[in-house]
């Protein structure tokens, strides 16, 4: 397979993956934040929350409207660009993505259009309760998604045989297949980045419209709510599941790690740098570093040892420039969050003050778009630093790739989906634009909230009294 084949294909499923990958961690995270709404309406009947929930509860739809758009588009890309891996994977990946399907698209499908538009006919609980089992079945999805990554990454519970078009990786292990050395910790901190990419969506939001003087009340109370959630996430995020991932990819992938860092020789003490760039032709990273503390993160050792490039087969060795500027693009973007969420904490501890620090606003308006751009350059980590594997260890990308493509087949879907995601992005943008300013609705004054079916029974009730009424006219 030709290089040029090889580097174009990748191309484009990079650029599809980070289009991709900008709804998933909103609607996930949103998910989290809109299920905790709902909980303060139902305990404290404070109708503010309720308004609050229909405001995010349309935008949650517009978001996920474009997720499920955009990720079709990869399931064909695996047949058209990548036969040969998905020949060699599908005994493993058919069964991971059949359960998506079942657990995640079935109940985000089921609950979806009762969330969207039940909230002036269901009751307090049951509209939550459907909101609840949305937001679970987009973490389901995430859920199975991951899964099936982290058996790219770190695969077990398998055997190579020789199929009739070539070897094939077949499950031998199913509990093996789900539960990959990477997958927990990957899980972890997928899910907590994408409740911080939601959290940072509300106080982006809110911010806006407290600097804009609208919807004061709304966007102080939400503004207020989300606060702590934002400064817990991002901790947890940095300290404690940043470290698990870095001592997880030091025992399973060196090479990654090594690469991550721009670490060439094997070493104890092993320093990781704040910034800085890698001199791949003479094997030299130049930049600012603090001894000593990529071997504790990876070893909880001071001393620990790490293993060098020049240990790694040539071959086998990811494009280390590239890896280590994405890797600390996400790094220097959590520790900016970090510092965020102790600001936060300041202003939630200091409500009075809030209105007051338009320049700490302005910061939280930003912090959608930093969050975006570290979740997706945690993606470009772990994707690149896995190179020249698509499996590692077992299958290698450049063999990966459909037998028959040209590169003038890439470079003519390449341009066309180029086209189609600006046409996309903008139209999402715009839309969005215009439900912000739009701003939440007051809520109908005629709906009698405590009137409305708020259990299965009622509901299945009413139904019933509806039909036999039918019936006797």
């Amino acid at each position: 397979m030709p290089m040029d084949t090889v580097f174009l294909s990748q191309v484009q499923f990079a650029l599809t993956a980070t289009f991709h990958y900008i709804y998933p961690p909103i609607s996930i995270g949103l998910g989290f934040m809109m299920v905790v709404l709902g909980l303060l309406y139902v305990r404290t009947k404070n109708p503010l929350w309720r308004e609050l929930s229909f405001f995010w509860v349309k935008i949650y739809g517009l978001v996920f409207a474009l997720g499920i758009a955009t990720g079709v588009v990869q399931e064909f890309e695996f047949g058209m660009n990548w036969a040969n891996y998905s020949r060699f994977v599908g005994n493993i990946f058919g069964s991971l993505l059949a359960a998506e399907g079942i657990f995640a698209f079935f109940l985000e499908g089921g609950f979806l259009g009762l969330m969207l538009f039940g909230g002036e006919r269901l009751g307090p609980r049951m509209w939550l309760t459907s909101i609840f089992l949305v937001a679970l079945g987009a973490h389901f999805s995430a859920l199975w998604i991951v899964m099936a990554n982290s058996w790219m990454q770190t695969p077990s519970g398998y055997e190579i045989i020789q199929g009739t078009r070539g070897m094939e990786a077949v499950m031998t292990s199913f509990s093996q297949v789900v539960f990959t050395p990477s997958f927990l910790v990957r899980i972890g901190h997928i899910c907590v980045g994408a409740w911080m990419v939601g959290a940072a969506f509300m106080l982006s939001v809110s911010a806006w419209y407290l600097l804009h003087n609208r919807h004061v009340e709304l966007a102080r109370e939400n503004f207020r709510v989300v606060l702590p959630y934002f400064a817990v996430f991002t901790v947890l995020q940095l300290v404690l599941l940043g470290s698990q991932s870095a001592e997880v990819v030091t025992r399973y992938q060196p090479a990654k790690l090594a690469a991550m860092e721009g670490v060439w020789e094997t070493q104890s003490c092993a320093p990781m740098h704040i910034v800085g760039w890698v001199d791949e032709a003479n094997q030299q990273t130049h930049g600012i570093a603090v001894p000593c503390l990529l071997s504790l993160l990876a070893t909880y050792d001071v001393n620990g040892v790490v293993t060098g490039l020049n240990d790694i087969p040539a071959d086998q060795r990811p494009p280390v420039n590239l890896t280590f500027q994405s890797y600390h693009m996400m790094i220097l973007m959590g520790g900016a969050f970090v510092g965020l969420g102790i600001l936060g904490l300041y202003m939630y501890f200091n409500k009075e003050k809030i209105a007051k620090m338009r320049w700490a606003l302005w910061l939280f308006v930003s912090s959608i778009f930093v969050a975006e751009v570290a979740t997706a350059a945690g993606w470009w980590t772990a994707e690149i630093g896995r190179q020249p594997w698509i499996v590692t260890g077992l299958l290698r990308t450049q063999d990966a790739v459909s037998p028959g493509l040209t590169p003038a087949d890439l470079i003519f879907s390449l341009a066309i989906f180029i086209i189609l995601y600006i046409i996309l992005l903008f139209l999402f943008i715009y839309l969005l634009n215009n439900k912000i300013q739009h701003g939440p609705d007051p809520l109908d004054a005629n709906v009698a909230v405590n009137s409305l079916p708020d259990t299965f029974r009622e509901i299945f009730g009413r139904k019933a009294r509806s039909e036999l009424g039918g019936q006797d006219a």
